[in-house]
């Protein structure tokens, strides 16, 4: 009998950030003594105003759907976090919120690519972004960045790798996994290059906005081209920045009618989102920010001890970050004295197996040579990594 299964499963693969987690919590259940700076997770609690939002939700009965693309109350919530924050204008037809950042981004594909549609994807990229691009029928085409220019495409690099059948540009910044941030300079020129290709629809992932080190502040690429914002859709959640990843709300704004054709999607996949999360994700944005400064105060400590002790580390080469919890050093000088391994993905499973470190390979970002790191755990666990990917 022939497999039963739709081709576009072969077109995929499964999330290494994932399974590499699920690997180590396996390890780790059996006994094994693992440090896990795989998984995307702050090791922080949710803040206790967000729960007992959630709590009174409950009490109060919001347990019954809720419009697809998200109650009202929320919805404002957003539209008021992007006047504050970003000061972009919204209103509720262009806003919809979904099952984490993750459907959002599954749903716009779904929405707009057709078949042979081409979507930008620069590189490193965040793992999941080729893959749904796939599902829809889309081709991911990389563009490759230069690690002089701290793995970030030009303006030039862009314009290289359009053609007619370009669709979908998608924008990262800070990013997964390289931690780096375009400045609005940079965001400027790019918003330039796509100002002459109207039929490019431009995503903004901005989940890890709030989290920046240095006194450095966030730039949408709104901020820098407003003629963009009739083709451009901000893809954003609550998961990073309050630690509510279990909870699974992010959101979008964008044009109306791409932000309705995203909401007849998830109308026939999800429908909406948990109420009692959606409270919980109102009183995240509609509350005191103090977690959040906290949160990335701790962040960006560890994010100095981690890059200086990488750096330490004969064999490694690992950039300052912008921002996020993610440092993606270089490790083939690591790699080429190794004599088990000759590549980044089996660099990541003898660090596995050998020092009980849990890392991503960067060939999963579309970087070769290099192993992402999360510090989004204590620094206790970071010191211990550290001791032993020296001792390698």
């Amino acid at each position: 009998m022939s497999s039963p299964l739709a081709n576009r499963v072969s077109r995929i693969q499964p999330s290494v950030t994932l399974a590499i987690t699920a690997r180590a919590n396996q390890i780790r259940a059996e006994g094994g003594d693992i440090l896990n700076l795989a998984g995307g997770e702050p090791d922080f609690d949710t803040p206790e105003h967000i729960k007992a939002a959630a709590q009174k939700a409950m009490q109060e009965g919001k347990t019954k759907y809720t419009p697809v693309p998200g109650t009202l109350s929320l919805k404002d919530a957003i539209i008021e976090k992007f006047t504050r924050d970003n000061a972009l204008e919204y209103s509720r037809d262009e806003v919809m919120v979904s099952n984490g950042g993750k459907q959002v981004f599954y749903n716009l594909c779904q929405a707009i690519l057709n078949d042979g549609d081409e979507i930008l994807i620069p590189a490193p990229y965040w793992v999941s972004y080729p893959d749904m691009a796939l599902l829809a029928g889309g081709e991911p085409v990389i563009i490759p960045s230069d690690v002089a220019n701290r793995c970030k495409i030009t303006a030039a690099d862009l314009e290289k790798h359009i053609t007619p059948k370009s669709k979908l540009f998608v924008m990262n910044s800070p990013s997964n996994p390289s931690g780096i941030a375009y400045t609005k300079d940079e965001l400027s020129e790019i918003g330039k290059v796509l100002e002459q290709h109207e039929n490019i629809v431009v995503v903004t992932d901005d989940i890890y906005e709030h989290i920046m080190f240095g006194g450095q502040k966030f730039v949408n690429i709104l901020n820098t081209t407003p003629s963009l914002k009739d083709r451009t859709i901000i893809l954003n959640g609550v998961s990073k920045v309050y630690s509510m990843t279990g909870w699974r709300i992010g959101y979008a704004a964008g044009p109306a009618d791409i932000i309705k054709a995203m909401t007849k999607i998830q109308s026939q996949s999800t429908s909406n989102p948990s109420s009692i999360s959606q409270a919980a994700a109102e009183a995240a944005l509609n509350g005191k920010q103090d977690c959040v400064a906290t949160m990335c105060k701790a962040f960006e400590e560890r994010h100095d001890y981690i890059v200086k002790a990488l750096n330490d580390i004969d064999g490694v080469s690992c950039m300052q970050c912008d921002g996020t919890f993610y440092c993606f050093p270089n490790v083939q000088g690591l790699i080429d004295r190794t004599n088990e391994t000759s590549n980044d993905v089996e660099f990541a499973e003898h660090l596995l197996n050998a020092a009980g470190i849990a890392g991503v390979p960067g060939t999963a970002f579309g970087s070769p040579g290099h192993i992402r790191f999360s510090y989004a755990t204590s620094m206790d666990v970071l010191e211990q990594a550290m001791a032993r990917l020296g001792d390698l």
